[in-house]
C-alpha cells in the first residue's frame, strides 16, 4: 500500500506524497498549532490485483463455500444432512423426555381436528388433512432444524390450494385431489432448490407490511368461505369478497338455525378456551384442548339428538395412507404461480417462527437448512396423498409452551396422528361440519392484524399506506393479484428510497472535530467557500443524477449566517464524506468524472473524505483517484476542512491582491495558479482562519472564544 500525506503545504497538486510531507513544516513556520493530516492508504497496482473485487460474487461465494465444506468435521457433516443428530446425540433423558412427551401430545390433540377442518378449507375430503399431518411430521423432525416447529396443514396455505385448484376442476372430483398433491411435490421442490443455492434472502424483498396486510385480507375471505356451514346452505367458493357477500346475502332465505346455533356455541367455546389459555399459565393447556373440545361436544350432540338439519363429515377412510406417485404433470405450468407463492409463504411464516423459537431456546438454526427440511417433508409428503404444508403458528406456539426441546415432541405428535387413522377413523365420521368452521375461524381470527396497522399509521405511514393497498388489493381483487400488488408497491418503495438517498450537509459541532448533519444538529456550523456532504447510500447507475443534481442545490443554497472563517463569495471546495458508501459502480465512476471537469471549470475542487476499500479499489482502478489528486482524499473530514481552510484563505488573499492590480478577465490565475503563487503565505494561525478574524499573534493562544482546530493538549 502506498502512504500519502496531505497538508496544507502540498500546494503543488503535482507533488509527489514524500515532498509534501516534507514541506509540511517548512510551509508554516510561524503557526502555533501546524495542521496535522493522518496519512490516507491508497490501493496500489499490486494490491489491487490480487483484489477479491476482481473475482466475480459467485465465484468468491462458491470458493467460500468449498473451503467451508473441506474443514468440515464428520460430525458436522452428519448434521448438515441430518439436523436431527445434533439434538439426538446431546439429547437429556431426564429432562427433556417427560416435557416432550407431553408437548408432542398436546399438539397431537390439537392437530387432528385442525387437520381435518383445514382439509375441507382446502376442498379436500378430511382424510387429506390426516394424512397431510402424518408423513411430513416424520419427515421434517429428521432434516428440519427447529426443534419446536409443528408443521402440517395450515389455514392461509389452505385457502391458496383452494382458490387455485377450484378454477381448474370440481372440488368433488378426483382431478382436485390429484392436483392438490401434486402441487406438494412442486412446493417441495422448490423450497429444496432454494435452500441448496441458498436462495432465502430473495423474499426479504417482502416487507412485513405487505405480510401482515396480507393475512389479514386472508384472514377475512377464510371466515367468510366458513359461514356456509353456519347458515346451511352453500356460498359460492371465492377468494374475494365481494362475490361471497352477494353470495350470502343472495341466500339468506335459505337460512337454517340449527348449524347457526350449534356452530356459534362451539366458536364462543373455543374462544373463551384460548382466552383462558393465553391469561392464565396454570390454563394453558386450555388452548391445545380447545379444538379437541369442539369435537368432542359437537359428536356428542350429534350421536344424541341426530338433528337431520346439521351436516356431518360423513365416512373416513381408515388406515395409514399408501405409497402413489403425484399425478396429471400436464398441469404443472398452471400451478407454478401457487407453488411459489406457497413457498414465500412457507419462508416468512415458518422460517420467521422457526428462528424466533430458536432464539427463545438457545440453539442456531440456518434458514436454508430450514427450508430445505421444508421441502422434503413436502417432497415424501406427496408420495404418501398429503397437500401442502408448512409450520404453524399457533401449534408452533403451544409446542414451545408445552416445554418441547426437542424433535421428540414431533416424532410424538406424528404418532398421534397415526393412531387416530388407525383407530379413531370411524368416530370422525360424526364430527358436525359447522364445529370444524368454528375451529377454522377461531384460528384465523388472530391473524387479523389491526394492531399492526394502528402501530404503522403512528410510525409509518408510507408502511400504513403499502398495509392498507395489499389488504384492500387482496380483499377485492383476489389472492394472487394482491400480493402481486403489493410486492410491487413494496419493491416501488425500495426502488424510490435507493433511487433517492439521504443527502446531508454536514457541520461542525462546537468545540468538537466532529460534523455532523446540520437539520439534525442546529448548532453544528460550516465554513465560508466550503461544502461538506455525506451521501448515505451506495452510489450506482439509479441515483447518481439524484446526487448530481443536490450537489448543485448546496452549491448554490447555501445558510451564511452560521459561516465562519474567511469571508469569500461562493464556493472553492466540496467535500464529499463517502463512509457510509459501500459500493459504487461504473456509471458513477464516470458521473464523478464529468462532475469533477464540471467543477474544475468553475475552479471547484472535489475532496473526498474517508473511502472504504472497495469504493476506493474502484476509484484507483477507473483513474479517478490520480483525476481528482491523491492529495484531495483524507481519512477524517476534519482533515479536508483543514486543508481546505488554509486553501481558502490563500484565495481570499490572492483575491484583495488581484483586486488592487486588476488585471484583465483574460489574464485571471486559475484556482490552481492562485494557490501556488500564495505558497509561501500561509503562516495564518488555525484559530484565525477558522473565525475569519484577525489577531495580533500573541494573543492567538489566550483567547477562549476561539476554537482551534486541533484539541490543545496541555
Amino acid at each position: 500500500m502506498e502512504i500519502t500525506y496531505a497538508s496544507p503545504s502540498s500546494l503543488d497538486l503535482a507533488a509527489s506524497s514524500s515532498s509534501a510531507a516534507s514541506s509540511s513544516a517548512s510551509a508554516m513556520p510561524h503557526a502555533n498549532r501546524p495542521v496535522k493530516v493522518i496519512p490516507l492508504q491508497h490501493p496500489t497496482t499490486s494490491s489491487s490485483s490480487s483484489s477479491p473485487l476482481d473475482q466475480s460474487f459467485l465465484s468468491d461465494a462458491f470458493n467460500k463455500r468449498i473451503e467451508n465444506l473441506k474443514r468440515m468435521t464428520w460430525t458436522e457433516w452428519i448434521e448438515m444432512v441430518l439436523p436431527c443428530f445434533r439434538w439426538i446425540r446431546t439429547y437429556n433423558y431426564r429432562e427433556y423426555l417427560q416435557v416432550d412427551l407431553m408437548a408432542g401430545i398436546t399438539v397431537g390433540v390439537m392437530l387432528v381436528p385442525q387437520a381435518m377442518s383445514y382439509a375441507k378449507l382446502a376442498g379436500l375430503q378430511p382424510i387429506y388433512g390426516l394424512y397431510s399431518g402424518f408423513v411430513p411430521i416424520f419427515v421434517y423432525t429428521i432434516f428440519g432444524s427447529s426443534r419446536q416447529l409443528a408443521i402440517g396443514p395450515v389455514a392461509l396455505v389452505s385457502l391458496l390450494v383452494s382458490n387455485v385448484l377450484s378454477g381448474i376442476a370440481d372440488s368433488s372430483s378426483q382431478l382436485y385431489t390429484e392436483l392438490a398433491i401434486l402441487l406438494a411435490l412442486m412446493v417441495g421442490v422448490l423450497e429444496c432448490i432454494m435452500g441448496l443455492l441458498r436462495l432465502g434472502w430473495l423474499i426479504r424483498f417482502i416487507s412485513h407490511a405487505v405480510i401482515s396486510g396480507f393475512t389479514t385480507a386472508s384472514a377475512i375471505v377464510i371466515a367468510l368461505s366458513q359461514a356456509k356451514y353456519f347458515l346451511g346452505y352453500d356460498v359460492v367458493r371465492s377468494s374475494k369478497i365481494v362475490p361471497l357477500i352477494k353470495s350470502i346475502i343472495s341466500g339468506a332465505d335459505e337460512f337454517s338455525w340449527p348449524p347457526f346455533v350449534m356452530g356459534s356455541i362451539t366458536l364462543a367455546i373455543l374462544l373463551v378456551m384460548k382466552h383462558l389459555g393465553k391469561t392464565r399459565k396454570y390454563l394453558r393447556f386450555l388452548r391445545a384442548a380447545g379444538p379437541l373440545t369442539a369435537v368432542v361436544l359437537g359428536t356428542t350432540f350429534v350421536k344424541i339428538y341426530k338433528p337431520s338439519s346439521i351436516s356431518l363429515v360423513g365416512d373416513i377412510p381408515q388406515g395409514l395412507p399408501g405409497f402413489s406417485i403425484p399425478k396429471n404433470f400436464g398441469h404443472v405450468k398452471s400451478l407454478i404461480p401457487t407453488a411459489m407463492l406457497i413457498t414465500g409463504v412457507a419462508i416468512l411464516e415458518s422460517v420467521g417462527i422457526a428462528k424466533a423459537l430458536a432464539a427463545k431456546n438457545g440453539y442456531e438454526l440456518d434458514s436454508n437448512q430450514e427450508l430445505f427440511g421444508l421441502g422434503v417433508a413436502n417432497i415424501l409428503g406427496s408420495f404418501f396423498s398429503a397437500y401442502p404444508t408448512t409450520g404453524s403458528f399457533s401449534r408452533s406456539a403451544v409446542n414451545h409452551e408445552s416445554g418441547a426441546k426437542t424433535g421428540l415432541s414431533g416424532l410424538i405428535t406424528g404418532i398421534i396422528m397415526g393412531c387416530a387413522l388407525l383407530f379413531l377413523t370411524p368416530l370422525f365420521e360424526y364430527i358436525p361440519q359447522c364445529a370444524l368452521a368454528a375451529i377454522v375461524i377461531s384460528a384465523v381470527m388472530g391473524l387479523v392484524d389491526y394492531d399492526e396497522a394502528i402501530f404503522l399509521w403512528h410510525v409509518d405511514k408510507k408502511d400504513f399506506l403499502l398495509w392498507t393497498i395489499t389488504s384492500v388489493t387482496t380483499l377485492f381483487l383476489g389472492i394472487e393479484i394482491g400480493v402481486l400488488v403489493g410486492v410491487g408497491v413494496s419493491l416501488a418503495f425500495v426502488i424510490h428510497e435507493s433511487a433517492n438517498p439521504h443527502i446531508a450537509v454536514l457541520g461542525r459541532l462546537p468545540g468538537t472535530t466532529v460534523y455532523r448533519n446540520i437539520w439534525q444538529y442546529p448548532e453544528a456550523y460550516t465554513y465560508h467557500g466550503i461544502v461538506i456532504v455525506r451521501v448515505d447510500a451506495p452510489i450506482y447507475f439509479a441515483n447518481i443524477s439524484y446526487i448530481k443534481d443536490r450537489l448543485r442545490e448546496y452549491e448554490v443554497d447555501v445558510d451564511r449566517s452560521t459561516r465562519r472563517g474567511p469571508e469569500v463569495e461562493r464556493i472553492y471546495f466540496v467535500i464529499l464524506e463517502m463512509s457510509p458508501v459501500t459500493y459504487i459502480d461504473s456509471s458513477a465512476v464516470q458521473a464523478l468524472k464529468d462532475l469533477h471537469q464540471e467543477y474544475k471549470s468553475r475552479d471547484i475542487q472535489i475532496a473526498i473524505s474517508n473511502p472504504n476499500r472497495e469504493v476506493l479499489l474502484t476509484l484507483s482502478k477507473s483513474d479517478v483517484v490520480e483525476l481528482i489528486g491523491k492529495e484531495w482524499y483524507f481519512v477524517r473530514v476534519h482533515d479536508a476542512v483543514q486543508v481546505c481552510l488554509q486553501h481558502v484563505q490563500s484565495l481570499k488573499e490572492s483575491s484583495k491582491t488581484a483586486d488592487t492590480a486588476d488585471p484583465s478577465p483574460d489574464d485571471k490565475p486559475s484556482i490552481f495558479q492562485r494557490l501556488l503563487k500564495n505558497r509561501g503565505e500561509e503562516d495564518k494561525s488555525i484559530a484565525e482562519i477558522e473565525s475569519g478574524i484577525k489577531k495580533p499573534t500573541g494573543s492567538r493562544d489566550n483567547d477562549p472564544q476561539l476554537e482551534p482546530l486541533l484539541s490543545r493538549k496541555p
